[in-house]
């Protein structure tokens, strides 16, 4: 049903491409796909743009700025096919700035069969997290490149299940999320019964923590991520992990150290620091994790 992940030299050839692997995790439970179009996608790399018509935009005006987007399609549809990058043209004169007003506007005026999840449109929601000329961010803070000589290359997150086009599957990077047990955690009560307070010092230590929306564009460019994702968490995960850690407010520190206390989990951290590089938002889910390291050293 889905072919073996690649070796470690393709992957490294090939670090932005969508692949497949059947996967199990030894941390949280998995259920095996039961439909094909679920989450699926080859791991051949795409047929290029060279080999596919370029779909131009419907009405060009005498003084079109026309820019050309290459853009992965898959379908699980078809599920002989293999996944493709279909190139399309469009007036940037009559396209917003950002990467996410020209996909809607390929949906809405060009080829209404396109896939790609959006909402907030404000770098809040982290629906419309994708690889855009190889660098993992979300489409609504991303500018489309005025030069329009560069021909924008896009794609979902790297080395996830693909559901369709730039459709990432999300339900193992979520399920890893829950294990961490992402909420408060106290059995003492307030004293005056209404809310836990912190002092400001403590609540500053939240910042740069709390501000995480959960759009996987860390966790995705990770090579550790890529290799171990059946059990080491991601530096998505592991911030988050660490907002609670770092929250005076919890009393389920020692717990919640104990699940990290493993070779794998917070381990296969390497440093690499592609999650701190990517963040969209502006976070360092690489210092995160080494405090979360020195806390587990001096326990």
């Amino acid at each position: 049903m889905a072919a073996l992940r690649t070796s470690t030299s393709r992957l490294l050839s090939h670090s932005f491409r969508s692949s497949v692997a059947i996967r199990s995790y030894a941390t949280v439970e998995v259920k095996p796909m039961r439909k094909l179009g679920e989450a699926m996608s080859s791991t051949q790399p795409p047929v290029s743009e060279k080999h596919t018509p370029t779909i131009d935009e419907p009405s060009k005006s005498e003084n079109a700025k026309t820019k050309t987007f290459h853009i992965y399609r898959w379908s699980p549809e078809r599920p002989t096919e293999k996944p493709k990058m279909q190139s399309y043209t469009l007036d940037l004169t009559k396209t917003g700035p950002m990467v996410l007003d020209a996909l809607i506007r390929i949906k809405n005026e060009v080829d209404p069969t396109l896939t790609f999840r959006r909402s907030c449109r404000e770098g809040i929601c982290g629906s419309c997290a994708m690889n855009i000329d190889g660098v993992n961010t979300l489409a609504c803070l991303c500018r489309i490149p005025t030069d329009t000589k560069h021909e924008s290359r896009i794609y979902p997150l790297p080395h996830t299940y693909v559901v369709k086009d730039l459709v990432p599957d999300l339900t193992q990077f979520y399920k890893q999320y829950k294990s961490i047990k992402p909420y408060l955690q106290r059995s003492t009560k307030a004293e005056d019964g209404r809310e836990y307070r912190q002092s400001p010092s403590d609540r500053k230590k939240l910042d740069g923590l709390y501000e995480c929306i959960l759009c996987a564009c860390c966790s995705t460019s990770c090579p550790s991520y890529w290799w171990n994702s059946e059990q080491y968490l991601g530096p998505a995960v592991l911030l988050q992990s660490y907002r609670w850690l770092a929250d005076s407010r919890d009393e389920r520190k020692g717990e919640r150290k104990a699940m990290l206390d493993n070779n794998m989990s917070l381990y296969r951290c390497h440093t690499i620091l592609n999650c701190s590089r990517t963040c969209p938002k502006g976070l360092n889910p690489g210092k995160a994790i080494a405090e979360i390291k020195k806390a587990m050293a001096t326990a």
